[in-house]
């Protein structure tokens, strides 16, 4: 059997009027209310790196130990992301968006009462997990609001918004690590219940957001659909967007179906899509393992060989930041105007070639803690729009009934793969002091983005400027 049992035949107009919206008020609050989630993981990742010498010296974490609290984060998302993705397939979009980020507030606010190594551990799993639930909400949720012509654009620049969260974790480094003016004991504590606070905020905005007509649809509530539909037209209209007649539209015809089972969604992944599946894997490994094995480190990195003190660490994530929010911004719009294959080809293979020449010139001791930074923000302009559009492949490439889950099996098996080892592995490396066994790292980190970037140029999917039902049939799609 390889769907739910079918309930009644839909015709419908809805993914069409959708996609034929112009962009208003309506998309920037989609964005906001729901693209804040990835300044909220910029925050606590940052965060999460540049504290590691606060913790060397507050709870006596060792080198190795920052990378495994960095790795139990990443671990939960990997939960996080399967779990609830699975349930936002089946209960919903808007009901999981708001549960995913519960779970992150309360668990980030337990973290600030951390007292050792394990404590510290479980409460930043958890933290993940509130995380990584976000990715499959919040991702399926604006793939299935943004109109077609704006989506790769889109979904890298919120995607890049990782880093203004980014900025904001290093901002407040400077003054949070600084012992001079908070001390250390409570200083690394403190941004987690900022995280916390602006988690709040978010929330009250989110009720603004309806459920995604698309998933109404396929689950049988039409009507419901038509009615947040015509609120979004009503919405545009009151503020002098022009809406298309739905009458000059396509309509398609769909068995409704309650949720798809289990045995289904990997049968449509990974047999019926093993393509498109391989694709989206090595996009996602490669980025995962490239960010982590960096990121999770930065720190580190600048404190052993550059001498740079913890307080002013956060000022050389700064620039590093601004190069990775601009890459999206300035890039993005090519994504859907030249094509999803050559750009991601290419910022993929950028990314890879730059890593592996500043490795050289890190082992051979020719970088200062400056030309460091500016060599890591060059590579990231590029890397930060490879990372964004490795979630818009996955996302966009699956049928709308398994969406949440597919984003959702991607991330885990990616981070899994790729991410949860990068940090404990890097931190390792750093540990020992030599430049050329981490220099091996970068290598290899590298080597993977290439090799992404050939199967990418090969085997990816021009998607730009198709509507998701194009891109993927519907599995509950009527013939």
């Amino acid at each position: 059997m390889d769907a739910t049992p079918q309930e009644k035949t839909i015709e419908t107009k809805v993914p069409a009027r959708l996609d034929a919206l112009k962009w208003g008020r309506f998309h920037t609050l989609i964005i906001v209310a729901l693209g804040i989630t990835w300044i909220l993981d910029g925050l606590e990742v940052t965060f999460a790196g540049l504290i590691s010498g606060a913790l060397k010296k507050d709870l006596h974490f060792s080198d190795s130990d920052v990378g495994l609290g960095s790795s139990c984060y990443l671990a939960g998302a990997v939960v996080g992301a399967l779990v609830f993705g699975w349930l936002t397939d089946r209960l919903g979009r808007r009901v999981l968006f708001f549960v995913t980020l519960g779970v992150y507030l309360v668990a980030t606010a337990a973290t600030a009462f951390s007292w050792d190594i394990w404590s510290f551990c479980l409460c930043r799993f958890f933290t993940g997990a509130g995380i990584g639930g976000e990715y499959s909400a919040v991702n399926s949720t604006i793939q299935e609001f943004i109109p077609a012509k704006y989506r790769g654009q889109t979904d890298l620049a919120i995607n890049g918004s990782f880093w203004i969260g980014g900025a904001m974790g290093a901002a407040a480094s400077i003054v949070l690590l600084n012992d001079a003016i908070v001390p250390l004991h409570y200083g690394w504590r403190s941004v987690f219940f900022i995280g916390s606070l602006l988690s709040i905020g978010i929330i009250f905005l989110r009720t603004l957001i309806p459920e995604s007509p698309r998933w109404l649809v396929i689950h049988g509530r039409e009507e419901q659909a038509e009615k947040v539909m015509t609120d979004i037209e009503g919405h545009m209209k009151e503020h002098g967007s022009e809406v298309p007649p739905a009458s000059d539209l396509k309509p398609m015809k769909i068995h409704a179906r309650t949720f798809t089972p289990l045995a289904v969604v990997f049968s449509t992944i990974f047999v019926k899509n093993r393509q498109r599946a391989v694709v989206g894997l090595l996009l996602m490994v490669a980025q995962a393992f490239f960010y982590n094995a960096i990121f999770f480190t930065f720190a580190l990195v600048l404190e052993k060989y550059y001498n740079v003190e913890i307080k002013n660490v956060g000022l050389y994530l700064l620039p590093f930041a601004l190069g990775n929010v601009l890459g999206p911004i300035l890039l993005g719009p090519l994504f859907d105007k030249i094509g999803r294959k050559p750009m991601i080809a290419f910022t993929y293979a950028m990314s890879g070639v730059l890593l592996a020449v500043s490795g050289w010139l890190f082992a051979h001791g020719m970088l200062t803690a400056t030309h460091q930074i500016v060599a890591w923000a060059i590579i990231f302009f590029f890397a930060s729009s490879a990372a964004g559009a490795a979630y818009l492949t996955v996302s966009e490439t699956f049928p709308v009934e398994i969406r949440a889950l597919a984003i959702a099996v991607f991330y885990a098996l990616g981070t899994g793969i790729g991410g949860i080892a990068a940090p404990f592995t890097f931190g390792a490396l750093i540990q020992t002091g030599n430049r050329d066994y981490l220099f091996g790292g970068y290598l290899f980190a590298a080597a993977l983005m290439i090799v992404a970037a050939l199967v990418q140029a090969i085997w990816g999917v021009a998607a730009e400027g198709k509507s998701l039902e194009e891109i993927s049939e519907p599995l509950s799609a009527a013939a």
